[in-house]
């Protein structure tokens, strides 16, 4: 049997991770799961170990790039990625893994509501297919498995 594997990028300031997991375990689906730090903290503090940097852009800009060396293997490691997208902040971080997918040709799933579907359109047009809820995602991956 093969195992996917499932990339979860985006907001971190839902439980929407959590029900997929719970989700594809309870469908008993062939998937494990890989995400970015979703400790907000952490992952801002994550180019600290370089060097302290009294401007916030550098600070930003060291722990952007140690984050993105976690990030980009597991996306190129992933077998298809689920990039969400919420409501309250702007989530440029996935956008960007999107991007990423894109360029390395790998499937992805978007997850928002349909109140964002016009900023969203490129991002979208190249993902393999729109989800609104976590269900939903659960759904296609037991498809997509062979699981349903």
């Amino acid at each position: 049997m093969i195992v996917w594997t499932v990339y979860l990028s985006g907001e971190i300031h839902t439980d929407w991770r959590e029900k997929i997991e719970q989700g594809a375990k309870a469908a008993n689906l062939p998937v494990e799961f890989s995400s970015a730090v979703t400790d907000h903290e952490a992952s801002d503090a994550a180019g600290d170990v370089l060097g302290a940097e009294t401007d916030s852009f550098w600070r930003d800009h060291k722990s952007a790039k140690v984050n993105a060396i976690r990030t980009k293997t597991l996306i190129e490691m992933s077998d298809i990625a689920v990039i969400r997208f919420g409501d309250k902040y702007k989530q440029w971080n996935a956008a960007f893994d999107a991007g990423i997918c894109a360029a390395l040709g790998k499937s992805y799933i978007t997850l928002h509501d349909e109140d964002i579907i016009h900023p969203l359109k490129e991002v979208d047009g190249s993902a393999m297919a729109w989800a609104k809820t976590p269900e939903q995602v659960v759904e296609l991956l037991a498809y997509v498995t062979n699981k349903k």
